[in-house]
């Protein structure tokens, strides 16, 4: 077998997030599917609340709902008793085919990212992909993908290792799948904050995309409806999310990438590091 693995001064790979990234803008699928959830379960929730955890692995995200104080008290005043990790199993086990009901409905491209993934590729770079969508769900969304034109080099869901975001572990196994072992070569996309913790931990560039994910919520046409004021104010509070959590750059959408891709392979080029 060839090596091909570039030096550790070149960009070897990008690693895309997919809900509210490449595909979902707004991130919207599982947010109905969370309130109903709970509903059926005589919990209300609100919408912010349910984006609170986005891009952890579904089962951790009913835990982290789960532990918000005003859910709690109303699923113990419902059901009499604390909620449990066996609850949870048990809402995780209902809120997947919920959830994977409804994902296809919500699997448009972002606008531009069957251009940038193009010319990313044309680079003669690999794609990776990590999700925290699980294998089910990614079971339904993948055909999709690929029946539009985005086929990455692999995918790594949530369920498939130990632990998930913002662990590195499933950069790690990107790491493995697609060949690379410079971590500063590769440069992580992301909607969320955990999806930029899971680069900054494995070491990569990280690249936060602000209006067409979850740290906005909205879905295109709700975007295009703002005036650019409020565009402009609402981008300011998303992009602040993102950079809090670490972020190198933060962009709009993956149509914006390719700049700042040829600054980060600048600063590769003069040996400077995430």
């Amino acid at each position: 077998m060839t090596n091909t693995q570039p030096s550790r001064t070149e960009l070897s790979a990008v690693v895309f997030d997919w809900a509210g990234t490449i595909m979902d803008f707004g991130s919207c699928a599982p947010m109905g599917a969370f309130v109903r959830l709970f509903e059926q379960f005589g919990i209300d929730i609100s919408i912010e609340q349910a984006r609170g955890p986005m891009g952890v692995a579904k089962w951790d995200h009913i835990k982290a709902l789960s532990l918000l104080p005003e859910v709690a008290a109303q699923w113990e005043n419902k059901h009499g008793k604390p909620f449990s990790d066996a609850d949870i199993d048990h809402l995780y086990k209902v809120f997947t085919p919920m959830n994977a009901a409804v994902v296809g409905d919500f699997a448009d491209f972002i606008p531009g990212a069957l251009d940038t993934v193009a010319a990313v590729r044309a680079r003669g770079l690999k794609i990776g992909s990590t999700t925290g969508y699980n294998r089910p769900i990614m079971d339904i969304v993948t055909p999709l993908a690929q029946a539009g034109g985005y086929l990455p080099d692999n995918l790594v869901c949530a369920g498939d290792l130990v632990s998930g975001r913002p662990s590195p572990l499933m950069m790690y196994r990107c790491f493995a799948d697609l060949g690379v072992w410079w971590p500063a070569t590769v440069v992580k996309v992301d909607d969320t904050e955990v999806g930029i913790l899971e680069g900054l931990h494995a070491g990569t560039w990280t690249v936060g995309v602000s209006v067409s994910g979850n740290a906005m919520g909205l879905q295109l046409h709700e975007w295009e409806a703002l005036s650019p004021a409020e565009q402009q104010t609402r981008r300011e509070i998303a992009s602040a999310k993102l950079r809090d959590a670490g972020a190198h750059y933060v962009i709009d959408s993956v149509a914006d990438l390719l700049p700042v891709m040829d600054e980060i392979a600048e600063k590769l080029a003069k040996g400077i590091k995430p």
